[in-house]
């Protein structure tokens, strides 16, 4: 069985693929900053700006899923130092956690992505569109939809091939154990491609209120992700939601049933889990 060190695991991708990779008998080491216990895992403090803390975290490990650190514009300056590491302790397959939006040498992990094939022999990175669980717990979309009945975001009617995360993580667990490794990017999408205000319109006939999409620019936008992250971050997501707008994520791919023999799950049946009336929200 594969020794698989999981950064970011108590995260949206991250705790799921390592209860998947458990529940096949694989060896996890479950890396977060806190060392939370994961079920069937062994945990260790581990964090991207702690270099002291990486060669622990890789001890016993032959490949790696990979988390970028949240809210950093230039993650290569952390990721490639230790992926150069991790190659020194034996790793030799490395599966990255990137974006539909950004490709191979393209801004923020989109560097990481370039430089994986020459550092590792077996290696691949999943692209996933934006995430369903953007609209759950604490994150900005949850919150709005909570305290305001209102999405708010750039992308006029621009349409997003939102995936669940129950997804991502079933990709991912296939590509870090099979015995064939992609070797390429997997664009990662749900069967069918949303607007927000499809979005909202789901989202209010699921919860029993009144959830609204409220238009912005991208410059308002821009201006109210500034008031909780770093401005160049700021900048790249308002910059995201002006790509949406121009139809660069209207798509869907068959990516999630090649590689796992399972139709993603739809937006409205995720909702219906983790939102609907019965959920208790």
């Amino acid at each position: 069985m594969s020794a698989v060190l999981v950064t970011g695991a108590t995260g949206t991708t991250g705790r799921r693929v390592s209860a998947g990779l458990a529940a096949e008998g694989h060896r996890v080491t479950a890396a977060g900053r806190a060392a939370s216990p994961v079920a069937g895992a062994r945990a260790v403090t581990f964090d991207w700006h702690r270099p002291a803390t990486w060669a622990g975290a890789l001890d016993g490990a032959d490949r790696v899923y990979l988390v970028p650190p949240v809210g950093d514009a230039e993650p290569a300056g952390v990721m490639l130092p230790f992926l150069r590491l991790a190659r020194e302790h034996g790793v030799h397959r490395a599966v990255l956690l990137g974006s539909s939006a950004i490709p191979a040498g393209g801004p923020a992990v989109g560097r990481v992505h370039a430089e994986l094939p020459g550092l590792f022999p077996e290696w691949a990175v999943l692209r996933p569109s934006w995430f369903m669980q953007n609209f759950t717990g604490s994150m900005p979309h949850a919150r709005s939809i909570r305290e305001e009945g209102v999405i708010r975001t750039a992308t006029g009617s621009g349409r997003v091939g939102f995936v669940d995360a129950d997804d991502i993580a079933a990709v991912a667990v296939r590509a870090l154990t099979d015995r064939t490794v992609p070797g390429t990017d997997l664009v990662l999408t749900g069967p069918r491609a949303l607007g927000y205000d499809e979005v909202a319109t789901i989202l209010s006939e699921v919860t029993g209120r009144p959830v609204a999409h409220r238009k912005l620019t991208v410059d308002q936008l821009r201006e109210r992700w500034a008031a909780e992250i770093p401005d160049e971050f700021a900048t790249l997501l308002a910059e995201l939601d002006r790509s949406i707008a121009a139809g660069a994520e209207d798509r869907t791919t068959d990516t999630v049933r090649r590689v796992t023999g399972r139709d993603p799950g739809s937006f409205r049946a995720f909702a219906e889990r983790e939102l609907g009336r019965t959920a208790g929200h």
